[in-house]
């Protein structure tokens, strides 16, 4: 399997549904998992894309960012917001898959299998404790090295060699949006790895920086306003400017497959159009 960035828009199909023109995977977390490791099995790679509803209300605004996610191998839904539009919408998506929580599902999968993996991101204080953590919960896990995420532009290609000559087989990217995703475009091939994840803020969580939300939390959809008042000043106006976008989003797109009730010229049934 190889990366999917082309110049050729992925707006959906009968195996990929699509939600506001994204073709996305309806996989499960046990489904992506053992995707993951028939990829290493078979030395071929995976570039995986998450998206939630403020990503999915960035990529409106963002083209870049858009283009790096639809390039990727698997697209998942990694906001619980995401599963419950698609319902509205009539997306099947079977259940939400937390970028976090695969996350630790592959790197249990890699310390049982021996598959060497490559922690990219955050700063050197969070990454070191994460280590730590890490190798706590892990004993056997090998990491094949690790670096923090605070390097230029005109640095990705010469971390893309280091990450290839570790010879790892996982690279998880603990960076920001759209950093990851756009270095994942560039340069997930470079790496080397088979499997190439970003996880965002989860290596803040391992590392005991951040805190996540209770399991109640996270099934009702709320995780957002818990970090949200973990850090008030700068995530609190994001989270409601985003969230705010991404209910309006769901409703136009609700209109615009929604057959108008008035009568119809020609034949067939018009939709709404905006």
């Amino acid at each position: 399997m190889t990366g999917r960035h082309d110049d050729t828009p992925h707006t959906g199909s009968a195996h990929h549904p699509a939600l506001f023109g994204i073709a996305l995977d309806p996989l499960t977390m046990d489904e992506t998992v053992r995707r993951c490791l028939e990829a290493v099995r078979r030395g071929e790679q995976i570039e995986i894309g998450m998206v939630n509803a403020a990503k999915l209300v960035n990529m409106r605004r963002d083209p870049q960012l858009a283009a790096a996610v639809s390039g990727c191998d698997l697209v998942l839904a990694d906001g619980q917001a995401v599963v419950w539009a698609g319902r509205v919408l009539g997306v099947r998506l079977p259940e939400r898959v937390a970028g976090i929580d695969l996350f630790m599902r592959l790197l249990a999968a890699a310390e049982q299998a021996d598959i060497p993996v490559y922690l990219l991101g955050a700063r050197q204080q969070v990454l070191d404790l994460m280590l730590r953590r890490i190798s706590e919960q892990f004993p056997a896990l090998r990491v094949a090295g690790s670096r923090n995420g605070y390097f230029d532009d005109s640095e990705q290609g010469a971390v893309a060699d280091a990450v290839a000559a570790s010879g790892a087989r996982m690279l998880f990217l603990g960076m920001t949006s759209p950093k990851k995703e756009i270095f994942t475009a560039s340069f997930g091939k470079r790496t080397g790895a088979d499997v190439v994840h970003g996880v965002g803020g989860s290596f803040d969580i391992l590392a005991g920086v951040t805190k996540r939300a209770p399991h109640l939390w996270q099934r009702i959809g709320l995780e957002w306003f818990y970090r949200a008042l973990q850090e008030p000043r700068r995530l609190g106006r994001r989270y409601l400017t985003t969230n705010t976008a991404f209910l309006l989003m769901t409703a136009r797109e609700l209109l615009r497959r929604t057959p108008s009730a008035g009568p119809s010229r020609g034949t067939g049934s018009a939709n709404r159009s905006h």
